[in-house]
């Protein structure tokens, strides 16, 4: 094997070294994304079976399960948190939609 053809294998060596460095950190993330969002639909399914007992769900979709890939344990928090607020912020809407068709009962109860 002469010098030139040496060269030129090392070469092809070093830029196979590099070109697959550069692709195999972000498959690595992409790979750690797909499990962790399988593990945060299972958490979800988790959480939907012991929530069954109090009327709780969590919707179990694409979106969700990738919240909780990306942010973790965290991101589940965030979800139950949004689940109950939102659910907080409907119920005392109802009540104060009941309260002034009440008040406006007792007002014209008054009227009669």
């Amino acid at each position: 094997m002469d010098f030139n053809n040496m060269i030129t294998f090392l070469a092809c060596i070093i830029f196979i070294f590099i070109f697959g460095k550069l692709f195999i950190w972000p498959l690595k993330n992409i790979l750690k994304l797909i499990i962790n969002s399988i593990l945060g639909g299972l958490f979800i399914y988790v959480i939907n079976i012991i929530g069954m007992n109090f009327g709780f769900h969590i919707g179990l979709n694409l979106i969700t399960s990738i919240i909780i890939g990306l942010l973790g344990l965290p991101g589940a928090l965030l979800l139950i948190t949004l689940k109950i607020i939102l659910r907080l912020k409907i119920i005392l809407r109802i009540k104060s939609s009941l309260s002034k068709r009440e008040d406006f009962m007792f007002k014209f109860m008054k009227l009669i």
